[in-house]
């Protein structure tokens, strides 16, 4: 089996993995609460359950939750990458299907315990999904676009969509629901922003005696590039070489590994990174 079927299999298992956690999340917490989780699953709870309470028709949740996802799986298609784009229509579809089949199973009465452990299951499904080079849909799909366009990372602002979403659906459907499904938002955007370590980045300030060594497996490692600058040790008065790079977070330990093989002895400052402006390779979505 070729490495890249290998990848394919991994993925896919996580897929259907993500898929089936987050229609867990949806019948054991989101309908036991009459939660709106967040992005095009808080929508397609909204439309259907606004069908039904205000013009007596029913129409499945899964049914909006497939369709919400046709534009921008399109976007994504043309901008970011196709395997990327088939692998997440393969989880929005299977969360659909997943989440029809399974029956509703209450887990607890308690509010806020459906709130946050829901949150956290959903964060968790949505994390697979990502670490696996997918995703759930939806809002992820605007979301990784625009990661991927401007090199930051750009979950807070889904958490300020999800937020306004649940204004609405406050007026509409009662605001005990809409406050505690923004705590169930909340948790699963913190589960995502800490799982999720794609379109995070860290500088790294490396200081060696051996900077040819150090660059050289740097290069082996990753395709960033490292700038040079040298100094002298205020204390020992020896000539250093000061080493700057910027990373994704998820290569920095890898990275530190590598460099330290060829010097036992170096010293490794790394700090988070907001943004930069500037030529910066990311590599690419498949």
């Amino acid at each position: 089996m070729s490495n890249q079927a290998k990848k394919d299999c991994k993925t896919l298992i996580a897929v259907i993995i993500s898929a089936f956690v987050y229609a867990l999340a949806m019948k054991a917490f989101v309908e036991t609460g009459n939660l709106f989780p967040g992005g095009f699953a808080g929508l397609s709870r909204m439309f259907s359950m606004s069908l039904s309470k205000f013009g007596g028709i029913t129409i499945p949740f899964s049914v909006f939750y497939f369709l919400l996802n046709i534009p921008p799986t399109l976007l994504v298609y043309k901008y970011v990458g196709h395997r990327f784009t088939i692998f997440s229509v393969l989880q929005y579809s299977l969360t659909s299907l997943f989440t029809e089949l399974l029956p509703t199973f209450p887990i607890t009465s308690d509010m806020l315990l459906i709130a946050v452990f829901g949150g956290i299951l959903g964060g968790l499904a949505i994390s697979i999904a990502l670490r696996a080079d997918a995703s759930s849909g939806g809002t992820d799909f605007i979301a990784i676009y625009a990661s991927t366009k401007y090199n930051a990372p750009t979950w807070s602002y889904v958490m300020y969509f999800n937020a306004a979403m649940l204004v609405l659906a406050g007026i509409l459907f009662g605001w005990e629901q809409a406050l505690y499904s923004i705590i169930y938002q909340f948790c699963s955007t913190q589960v995502v922003q800490t799982m999720h370590l794609r379109y995070k980045l860290n500088s790294l300030f490396i200081i060696t005696e051996k900077p040819e060594e150090v660059c050289d497996a740097v290069f082996h490692y990753c395709r960033h590039g490292i700038t040079k600058l040298w100094g002298e040790g205020g204390f020992s008065h020896t000539p250093r070489c000061l080493l700057f790079m910027t990373v994704n977070a998820y290569q920095v330990h890898g990275l530190i590994e590598a460099i330290r093989l060829v010097d036992p002895k170096v010293f490794i400052n790394v700090s988070k990174t907001d943004k930069i402006i500037g030529n910066y390779y990311q590599k690419p979505l498949d």
